[in-house]
């Protein structure tokens, strides 16, 4: 009959004991149950006429395994339980011709291979980055002076700069195809960009759009050399995701930005996105719109999470960009108009999929 059934969760070595009454017989049965199929081996018929117990010990995998003992005996326990014995027990390994092999969970993905073209179009893509960011960074320091003079809040000359920066680095890469460039608004208005973020891509594809935003960054990103510098100096806003006082100040430059005549760029959803669908919107973007009376410019990415996947910056795959920009849209209440703006964001996206 079957007495016990545990499943393992640590590969812990488990000894189990099993009392049994005087001259019966004992059979013992493992089996193994995971997702590949289950498994059994059955040992050897177990006979003694001696009033110790006996007890078996196995080592077995931790994941998606479980452990059924099969008693039979000629005559009923008087217990009918299994114990745990740490003492006066005979130790017998129990051995199986599976314990070799492998067990498969089908519901894990076979690691994908990474081509090697796509490893040197990744060595290549980062080559072409860093040769135009060193030539470029030089351009901007020396313009600098007089971009805070001229122009301290939107700063075009800079935003030029790096405008070309990230046309050098994708021309030879992958093509951008844009839609709806007549829904942009003037280049002195100011507004609320936003769109779904897929890939690191999303960033020089932005920037070749022809329009001067400031983007929101981690705190982190401007401590790296050249691209930090370049960051400081095109305004871009630090934020710190888990600090309330920051995201606080973060939304106050952007007001204070907005008021001043710049316009600002959000990913609403936070983050990239794992699998390529559209995340939930955050408030804060459609919060400043609302609050200075701008439109909201939604635009829907894709093809940037096929070309460099989230998690793997170091290929670079072949593919095509386009940036769907979509009609303005304004209103007075945020939630109102994050709920439209992703709406309209995640129309070609379905539409795609």
């Amino acid at each position: 009959m079957d007495v016990a059934s545990r499943p393992l969760h640590s590969p812990l070595l488990f000894l189990i004991g099993c009392r049994r009454p005087q001259g019966s017989s004992l059979s013992h049965s493992l089996t193994f149950s995971s997702y590949g199929g289950p498994y059994s081996k059955k040992l050897p018929s177990l006979t003694s006429t001696s009033t110790s117990a006996l007890s078996c010990f196995s080592c077995l995998s931790r994941k998606h395994t479980t452990l059924s003992w099969c008693c039979s005996s000629q005559e009923q326990f008087n217990s009918g339980k299994l114990l745990m014995r740490t003492k006066s027990f005979t130790r017998i390994v129990a051995q199986s011709e599976i314990a070799g092999a492998a067990i498969t969970d089908t519901d894990a993905d076979p690691p994908s291979e990474v081509s090697l073209l796509s490893k040197a179009r990744g060595i290549g893509f980062y080559a072409v980055t860093a040769i135009a960011a060193l030539l470029l960074i030089v351009l901007m320091l020396v313009q600098h002076p007089l971009v805070l003079l001229a122009d301290q809040y939107r700063r075009k000359a800079h935003h030029l700069v790096a405008s070309v920066w990230a046309t050098i680095t994708i021309n030879p890469f992958f093509n951008i195809e844009f839609e709806g460039v007549e829904n942009l608004p003037p280049s002195d208005t100011p507004a609320v960009y936003v769109s779904n973020h897929q890939s690191f891509l999303d960033i020089y594809t932005l920037l070749t759009l022809g329009r001067s935003f400031k983007f929101i960054s981690k705190t982190a990103i401007f401590l790296y050399p050249v691209i930090g510098w370049a960051m400081s100096m095109l305004g871009t806003i630090p934020l710190k995701r888990m600090d309330s006082r920051s995201q606080l100040e973060c939304l106050r430059r952007c007001i204070d930005l907005v008021n001043k005549g710049a316009s600002v760029f959000f990913f609403p959803e936070g983050t990239r996105s794992k699998d390529g669908h559209l995340g939930a919107f955050k408030k804060g973007a459609f919060s400043i719109a609302a609050k200075t009376g701008v439109a909201v410019i939604p635009m829907t990415l894709m093809g940037t999470g096929g070309i460099m996947p989230p998690g793997k910056e170091a290929i670079l795959n072949t593919g095509s960009v386009k940036v769907v920009i979509h009609k303005p849209i304004r209103g007075t209440d945020a939630a109102a108009l994050c709920d439209e703006a992703r709406t309209v964001i995640a129309g070609p996206l379905n539409q795609q999929s």
